[in-house]
């Protein structure tokens, strides 16, 4: 009897690869240039972050000014956690 085996989608490969390849401080140019947005405008003459949220829930950070420099990468958690707590003011050190 041949039996027909089930043939996996390349996306799912491709997303499978390129998600193992994603580590802390690799080239923000290897995640592609689709899906970076400023998550905010501010009167900073355009020197802004930009995110992007990875296929597998993580969040890629760089500089808009560098946008091939290194990409920090972040789980949902510690996004949540440092927004969170710009929130409730625990980053306000920074602003002086």
């Amino acid at each position: 009897m041949n039996r027909i085996k089930p043939q996996r989608s390349p996306y799912n490969r491709v997303e499978r690869l390129r998600s193992e390849r994603i580590y802390n401080g690799m080239p923000a140019r290897e995640l592609g240039t689709e899906g970076w947005h400023k998550p905010w405008s501010g009167g900073n003459g355009g020197n802004c972050l930009e995110a992007m949220k990875l296929a597998d829930g993580r969040i890629a950070v760089r500089q808009s000014t560098d946008p091939d420099g290194p990409a920090l990468i972040y789980t949902s958690a510690e996004i949540t956690a440092f927004i969170e707590g710009a929130k409730a003011g625990e980053a306000d050190f920074l602003l002086s």
